[in-house]
């Protein structure tokens, strides 16, 4: 690995042993979305493929000569002088480009990140392009090739995306506060519905209107509304298959789904649980009921950045932002079970990311791993709590990485934890950058009780070919750019008492 490199922003486990088929871990680094294989580490596939460009006065599709071939022979002229002339119009005209349609995508959509990433079913990969504002749905074949199969482009930037229970259902948040819902795969059937244009008549005439201003003005309204009837079609923001099921009157920050089992009360049923800048969590039914509102839960006095349901205890949330402390709820009762100190700190604290982690009993041990890790922005520490009796959070331990912590995800198949660190910036920095990179990932296992780093073939195999490189010379507009691509969540936090 030479020079800068991209981290990995994200990464998803998929576990594919019930196919017969071997584990993938993919991942996000700079423009690149990475397919791995966790055996052994091996790159399998990287989207979008780089397109190779043809050397100057080639055409794409010439056979290059053999070598050591001579210059082909002259042909003598057999056409008329008509024809001649036709052809040499004919070569004056631009070659049609015989591209592919992801060649084409990659062409016109340049995108410089991808913040967000979901798989589904295991056979399917969501990513959202950042600047862009695509939602786009790759299938991950069987050896890990990945291919694009739909795109839809949303309205606003995003903040959040997740699947139903179900994981046929894309629920995506934007920064506007609405969540849409979507199907993983478009239906053949969809027909976009067109509204119809409404013909405009102004509430004035020339009879009721007397001075000049007024009489420009009507004579402007008529004009648009000939405009109207010229051209009635309308355009429709999302040309595809949609619901807006949910908004919020603030910029949503946290978007998860929720599955509640049954109980001696209440039947099984499924909730989508947001948070935005205003300090609130609000409780929602799943689809088709997202809009009954079950409660809001207020405890935070900072935004919310990051909402976690323990796979193990369903009726229990943790949530973190810009406060320095987590809260534990009840929240189908909106009740506030605990509130969880963040370590010291000279800066502002933000929570950047909660995961629950929970493996089944390994060969020797008599109880399962159930762990809750906790990163903050910008900081090299991974906080290790266990989930006590009375759902109660403990600090059990804290991990020191070589970087700063982006994303971590499970490895099931080896009971270990894999997690991304900046490769760029300076340890405890989010604007430093380091003159070289160091490797992108880190592996821990649980021994004797606690979180130890170990060495793995996979992680050992990923680091060794890293990931894509950054220019180098990179000028301070673009390494802020990337810096605000990475770190973004404490500039939610209000200032002097804003409202904005």
């Amino acid at each position: 690995m030479v020079g800068l490199q991209h981290p990995f922003q994200r990464l998803r486990y998929v576990n594919r042993q019930s196919a017969g088929l071997s584990d993938i871990l993919v991942a996000t680094a700079g423009r690149n979305l990475f397919s791995l294989d966790v055996s052994s580490g091996q790159r399998l596939d990287v989207w979008p493929q780089p397109i190779v460009e043809a050397p100057t006065g080639e055409t794409s599709g010439a056979t290059p000569a053999s070598e050591g071939q001579g210059p082909p022979e002259k042909r003598r002229k057999l056409s008329s002088p008509a024809a001649d002339e036709k052809d040499a119009e004919q070569e004056k005209k631009p070659a049609p480009e015989a591209k592919s349609m992801d060649s084409k995508k990659q062409d016109t959509n340049a995108w410089t990140n991808i913040p967000l990433l979901a798989v589904a079913q295991s056979k399917y990969v969501i990513i959202m392009t950042a600047e862009d504002k695509c939602v786009r749905v790759l299938s991950l074949a069987d050896n890990g090739k990945l291919q694009e199969l739909s795109s839809r482009i949303m309205p606003k930037k995003l903040s959040g995306l997740t699947l139903t229970p179900d994981e046929s259902t894309i629920l995506v948040g934007d920064k506007f506060g609405d969540v849409y819902a979507f199907p993983l795969i478009p239906s053949e059937n969809y027909v976009r519905s067109q509204p119809q244009a409404k013909a405009y008549e102004p509430s004035a005439t020339n009879l009721t209107v007397h001075t000049k201003r007024n009489l420009e003005s009507l004579e402007q309204q008529m004009k648009q509304a000939a405009l109207a009837k010229a051209n009635p079609e309308e355009r429709v923001a999302l040309n595809f298959e949609h619901q807006l099921i949910i908004g919020h009157v603030s910029l949503m920050t946290g978007l998860i789904s929720v599955s509640r089992p049954a109980d001696s009360t209440v039947g099984p049923r499924n909730y989508i649980l947001t948070a935005d800048r205003d300090e609130h969590i609000r409780v929602s039914r799943g689809v088709p009921q997202a809009h009954v509102i079950e409660q809001f839960c207020f405890g935070h006095t900072s935004f919310v950045g990051s909402l976690c349901v323990p796979s193990w205890e369903p009726k229990v949330l943790i949530s973190g932002g810009g406060d320095n402390y987590l809260l534990v709820w009840n929240w189908l009762e909106n009740q506030i079970l605990q509130k969880v100190q963040l370590p010291e700190s000279e800066t502002d604290i933000t929570v950047s990311g909660i995961w629950d982690i929970s493996f089944s009993p390994a060969a020797g041990d008599a109880a399962s791993v159930q762990t809750i890790f906790v990163a903050l922005e910008g900081s090299t520490q991974l906080l290790c709590y266990s989930l006590e009796n009375g759902n109660s959070l403990a600090l059990k331990q804290t991990l020191e990485l070589c970087g700063n912590v982006l994303d971590l995800t499970a490895i099931d198949s080896k009971g270990s934890i894999v997690v991304s660190v900046d490769t760029l910036r300076q340890p405890n920095s989010t604007t430093a950058w380091k003159s070289m990179s160091q490797p992108p990932l880190e592996t821990f296992r649980v021994s004797a009780g606690k979180w130890a780093p170990i060495e793995d073939s996979m992680v050992l195999q990923i680091n060794g070919e890293g990931t894509s490189g950054v220019p180098e010379g990179l000028e301070q507009k673009k390494q802020t750019e990337l810096n605000d691509a990475v770190y973004g969540l404490a500039k939610l936090r209000k200032r002097d008492g804003s409202d904005d």
